[in-house]
């Protein structure tokens, strides 16, 4: 049975100046499967994400989101596709000056125009989908531990009952305890939700709780497989990456 593909990346190039990060990358992503994206240092995993959310600039290549090229849509088309999905960004991003319902109910004030009673009320609800307190709707960010951010920034991001959710480096930051509680967090509501996830992320143990498959950004090109598949892979990056030390550790 054919995949159903949500994300459909063909030909892409990125890249700073003289700098060539992604030399005509090519990437499925089919609904409902948790993808996890790794890398060495500067190989542009952020950049990855922040390409097919619009944030950059591409140099070529093509990037279809529900069979849609982004680059041809025009701005209302492009708010009904960015109303399709949540992103967490690195640190959770949250506004300090607003309390954690305030943050949750940021996409509900720039997409819809509802009444703040039923704001509340959605706020509420997604603040106990990811496992936080009731009395954290008023508390400000500062107020929150890092775990507590990464749920509420979790929480926005699932505000519109996105069908796809992006992760940039959801456990960076977080104690072990902590991380593997997240781990958890995001599998249940991927199953729950029927999310696609797509995750930055470098956490071995994140890659082997959570991903159905993992992409790999070696030589400005991507390798896509499961860990067993990347393992076979003699990509001396990818070894290291998967059998050396730290990943035996994760086995």
């Amino acid at each position: 049975m054919e995949k159903d593909v949500v994300i459909k990346i063909r030909g892409l190039v990125n890249g700073f100046g003289s700098q060539i990060l992604h030399d005509h990358l090519d990437l499925d992503v089919y609904r409902g499967e948790v993808l996890g994206v790794v890398g060495g240092s500067g190989t542009g995993k952020s950049v990855l994400l922040r390409s097919i959310i619009g944030l950059n600039q591409i140099r070529s290549g093509t990037i279809e989101v529900f069979g849609k090229d982004t680059s041809k849509l025009n701005d209302m088309q492009m708010r009904d596709i960015e109303m399709r999905w949540g992103v967490l960004f690195q640190e959770g991003a949250l506004f300090s000056s607003q309390t954690i319902a305030e943050n949750i109910q940021v996409p509900m004030r720039e997409y819809l125009d509802m009444p703040q009673q039923l704001m509340n009320e959605i706020a509420s609800m997604k603040l106990s989908m990811v496992g936080l307190p009731e009395n954290a709707a008023v508390k400000y960010p500062s107020e929150l531990s890092g775990g507590m951010k990464k749920r509420a920034g979790l929480a926005r991001a699932l505000a519109l009952d996105p069908d796809i959710v992006f992760l940039d480096e959801p456990t960076a930051g977080l104690d072990p305890i902590s991380a593997n509680m997240f781990d958890e967090l995001i599998k249940d509501l991927q199953k729950s939700l029927k999310l696609t996830v797509f995750m930055v992320t470098h956490d071995l143990d994140t890659l082997r709780a959570t991903t159905d498959r993992i992409a790999v950004l070696v030589d400005r090109k991507i390798v896509v497989g499961t860990i067993d598949e990347l393992r076979k892979n003699p990509h001396p990056w990818i070894q290291e990456y998967f059998s050396g030390p730290r990943g035996r550790a994760a086995a």
